[in-house]
């Protein structure tokens, strides 16, 4: 469903609401309606009549109505949070989607661009509905009012009234798309705002230690000045058009004033009418239409611009889940290509690789060579602009994504801990797993004595409370003790010692399956059975002894990390591999 279809859908939702603000607007335009009418009724039956008692009587009528109109606005106010706030809720979720599923996400810091629109567009949603329920709709209430009364009080002159409003209308909205276009360009360049300055501010240590901070500064003064400027013409934009409505407010009054006087004198028009017309138009229209210009030219333009930007940014396809049905647990990969955008170079290009049931492989190359990319591809996360990658000799993303999640696991350098148990957090991906199953996934790769140090399994984690180190051995565990036939590691150990890292891949490499280790550190390489070694165009695969005297990269890296290459019989193997510690009822069928 597209985002203004979810906008529309969530408003129909809460329809309850919008009754009972119905209900509101009616109370609320009562005094509108009858203000002018009132006065006419206390000058003419009252106080021109030499009685001001019943004047008086029919301004406190007056008074009356107006406090009757004063509890169908905070009735409104009482409302509006029940028909807003799950609003805000649809359409966070949705951007939330659109950021995972971005085709060219950032590659690395943080997505200031999506935060933007989580924080700014969604709220600017929120806050211009919220003003239209309260604002708009109440102005539009309140002229609609105010010209039904006029028309009761004086119909003669409802014309030179009705021209002047009608025609400034019409002359703001045929001026509206320019005021719209310099809204989005401010929208836009709020984002581009947020991305220089989350980019600077997320590599600060790096622009300081390269000494770049004046041009880093002038990098987020220009993002910030443009940003100033396009507020500047949305700024005189909207006066212009402010002023349209002005003089479709002002007009109608100087007339009503012009023409009054006469039509007393010749007994068409009552001095207590020619006051009450005054009064809807002085009193209530005229402010009506000011704050309706202003609702207009910010409010409805700023609703319009952002539902638009997270349109084109939030909006994704329906997923399509696959039906095919792997044969097996291995992995091929053939001819396989990807980047970073159509026009970008690959960063992985042309690659085969075979992987059987019970591989174990490391990855290594230059920093941003696209090991992650690797990751992303062989797990089904990232769809290839060429070749295949093939599970059990069928394409891994036409595998149903109930059995490819079960079958497939991936750790990324950022593990994810959330609130809750330890045992709800090491049984996130094994629901039938015993508690000495979950006990001894934890033992295996490491994570042992920090189980027992946190309480157990019944220990209560919190949001913060782990080191990064920790939140890795929790998300080491809870896929070790997973059904996961095919695990990756990108940098899953990275923030643990190397001799925890070590014991967490002796752990996974003797589990069986599948492990493809994207390596942190070296030494991961001299524990992999295969070595992938990713330079750009090139990739060299084989073992650690065949590697260092095939392939130079690879030597080179080796002679960086290690001046003194290690003998053979000093370097340590890869364990003997024992039977995956998998819940029955949870091994893949």
């Amino acid at each position: 469903m597209s985002v203004s279809g979810l906008y529309r859908s969530a408003l129909r939702e809460q329809w309850r609401g919008g009754v009972v603000l119905l209900g509101c607007s009616v109370l609320e335009g009562v005094p509108a309606f009858f203000s002018g009418r009132l006065v006419e009724l206390a000058v003419d039956r009252g106080f021109g009549a030499g009685r001001a008692g019943a004047g008086l009587l029919w301004l406190a009528v007056f008074g009356a109505v107006a406090l009757l109109g004063a509890f169908g606005s905070r009735l409104v106010w009482r409302q509006l949070g029940k028909v807003v706030e799950p609003l805000r809720d649809v359409l966070v979720r949705a951007v939330v989607r659109g950021v995972l599923h971005d085709p060219s996400p950032p590659r690395t810091g943080a997505d200031a661009s999506g935060v933007a629109r989580i924080t700014q567009h969604v709220e600017v949603v929120r806050d211009a509905t919220g003003g239209l329920l309260v604002q708009a709709r109440g102005m539009v209430v309140t002229t609609i009012a105010a010209l039904a009364g006029l028309l009761t009080v004086a119909g003669s002159l409802m014309l030179p009234v009705a021209v002047p409003v009608l025609v400034a209308v019409l002359a703001f909205g045929a001026l509206m798309p320019s005021l719209a276009r310099r809204q989005r360009a401010l929208a836009l360049a709020g984002e581009r705002a947020a991305a220089a300055a989350g980019t600077v501010l997320s590599g600060m240590r790096d622009v300081v230690a390269c000494g770049a901070e004046p041009l880093a500064a002038l990098t987020i003064d220009d993002a910030v000045d443009a940003q100033a400027a396009a507020a500047t013409r949305v700024a005189q934009a909207t006066a212009a058009r402010t002023a349209v409505i002005g003089l479709g407010a002002f007009v109608p009054l100087v007339l009503a004033l012009l023409l009054a006087p006469g039509m007393v004198a010749r007994g068409t028009l009552t001095a207590g009418a020619a006051l009450g017309a005054l009064v809807y138009l002085a009193t209530t229209m005229q402010p009506a239409l000011h704050g309706l210009a202003s609702t207009s030219s910010t409010v409805v333009l700023r609703l319009l611009v952002a539902l638009r930007r997270l349109a084109e940014t939030a909006e994704v396809p329906e997923p399509v889940d696959g039906h095919a049905r792997p044969r097996g647990f291995d992995l091929s990969v053939r001819g396989l290509t990807f980047g970073w955008g159509a026009a970008a170079e690959p960063v992985v290009r042309e690659l085969d690789l075979d992987l059987g049931p019970a591989a174990h492989l490391a990855v290594v190359g230059p920093s941003g060579i696209g090991k992650s990319t690797l990751s992303g591809l062989l797990t089904g996360l990232l769809e290839p602009q060429a070749g295949r990658v093939l599970l059990g000799g069928v394409p891994v993303r036409e595998v149903p994504a109930e059995q490819r999640h079960r079958l497939v696991a991936l750790i990324p350098q950022e593990a994810y801990v959330f609130a809750g148990t330890l045992r709800d957090n090491l049984g996130l991906f094994a629901a039938t797993a015993t508690d000495a199953q979950l006990l001894a996934a934890a033992d295996a790769v490491g994570a042992g004595e920090l189980v027992r140090r946190l309480g157990g399994l019944d220990g209560e984690l919190g949001h913060g409370e782990l080191s990064a180190g920790q939140a890795q051995l929790i998300a080491l565990a809870r896929v070790y003790v997973s059904p996961a036939r095919i695990v990756v590691l990108d940098e899953a150990t990275s923030h643990l010692d190397p001799v925890s890292e070590a014991r967490a891949e002796r752990a996974f490499a003797a589990r069986g399956g599948i492990l493809v280790v994207i390596a942190h550190r070296l030494s991961s390489a001299m524990r992999a059975e295969r070595v992938l070694v990713m330079d750009g165009r090139e990739t060299a695969l084989g073992s650690h002894e065949e590697l260092l005297t095939s392939s130079a990269r690879y030597a080179e890296l080796m002679r960086a990390w290690a001046p003194a290459p290690l003998p053979r019989h000093a370097r340590p193997g890869p364990a003997a591999r024992t039977p995956q510690t998998v819940p029955a009822d949870d091994r893949p069928q």
